[in-house]
């Protein structure tokens, strides 16, 4: 388990490589019930990935950093490891899916890392990773199941904090718990009483499963890969993250795909923020399930990643209709 001082510490060590994203009030909430955004598409990967990514590669050794890095990602902690390595001068090896976006690959390539295309399995990628880690003894920076990867990412739930000391419920995306898992121990760390709620897919919804059976549960690929929400097709939570959920997590909610879709429009047209599907789940959780919330005034939604296929924003933007939900936004 991490511990406050080691979120500070990757505070220290990312301070000029990432972002600190602004707190930006969403239009049309009333005053009982306020909402931020968290915009963590605005960093340079355009995902929160580099925070963990870049603490990560920092902590390693000399000797670690000459032998180069392999990590596996359907794409935001590809770029992220791909951009981190490059600006400390290591070599980076990348396992990603055939089916990840040309937006997510073309980024990655970009960065200067070597590219390995593999099946769209998560679990085909991490075989791949820890093949080529073997065979040329390249450090695996893995995208979740990570400790100083999670005190990274954790460092979203300090700024959080200092920008909103008085804040009541944060909703995170789950993915393979890396995010939510560094957020809540943030928060939870300073302030226990702070509400810290997952967001996932319907259709990918291993976590919730998990948290609220005491187990991990795994999903097939199949299953996982019917969600628009990329970034969140992991088939499983990390065990490492699975401990912090369990320690730290308050609840993980589910979120529908048309709900998905017409969160990122509105996050586009009324915020002016551009979010991939994975990272405006936690928007659709606001905005479609307030009943399964606290009913809390001040909250937050981490909005995790911006990097959507311009196909799809275009298509999302073209035929959605908002009339889901009475909500003013």
């Amino acid at each position: 388990m991490i511990s406050l001082q080691d979120i500070q510490l990757a505070q220290q060590r990312i301070e000029g490589v990432a972002y600190c994203t602004p707190l930006i009030p969403c239009p049309g909430g009333g005053e009982d019930r306020t909402l931020y955004f968290k915009p963590e598409n605005l960093q340079p990967t355009g995902a929160f990935k580099l925070r963990g990514a870049y603490n990560k590669i920092s902590s390693l050794t000399s000797e670690e950093r000459r032998r180069g890095v392999v990590a596996h990602s359907s794409g935001n902690h590809a770029q992220a490891v791909a951009y981190a390595a490059r600006a400390l001068d290591v070599r980076a090896v990348i396992v990603m899916p055939r089916g990840a976006p040309k937006v997510k690959l073309d980024a990655t390539r970009a960065h200067g890392a070597e590219v390995v295309i593999v099946g769209d399995d998560s679990a085909e990628r991490s075989y791949r990773a820890g093949q080529l880690a073997e065979e040329f003894g390249y450090i695996p920076v893995p995208p979740y199941d990570d400790e100083p990867l999670i005190a990274g990412q954790g460092t979203v739930g300090l700024e959080i904090l200092d920008d909103l000391p008085d804040v009541e419920t944060v909703l995170v995306p789950v993915s393979g718990g890396a995010l939510i898992s560094g957020v809540a121990a943030a928060l939870k760390l300073n302030r226990p009483e702070i509400n810290v709620i997952g967001v996932e897919p319907e259709l990918a919804a291993d976590a919730r499963a998990s948290l609220h059976s005491g187990r991990i549960v795994e999903l097939s690929a199949e299953e996982v890969y019917r969600t628009v929400a990329d970034g969140l097709r992991v088939r499983r939570l990390g065990d490492t993250p699975f401990e912090h959920i369990r320690a730290f997590v308050d609840d993980i909610i589910t979120v529908s795909e048309e709900e998905i879709l017409e969160a990122m429009r509105r996050l586009a047209l009324r915020v002016r923020l551009v979010a991939e599907p994975s990272g405006a789940v936690s928007f659709a959780g606001y905005l479609f399930h307030s009943d399964e919330l606290p009913p809390t005034r001040r909250n937050v939604a981490v909005i995790s990643g911006g990097n959507v296929d311009p196909n799809l924003l275009a298509e999302v933007l073209a035929n959605g209709d908002g009339a889901r939900t009475a909500w003013p936004m």
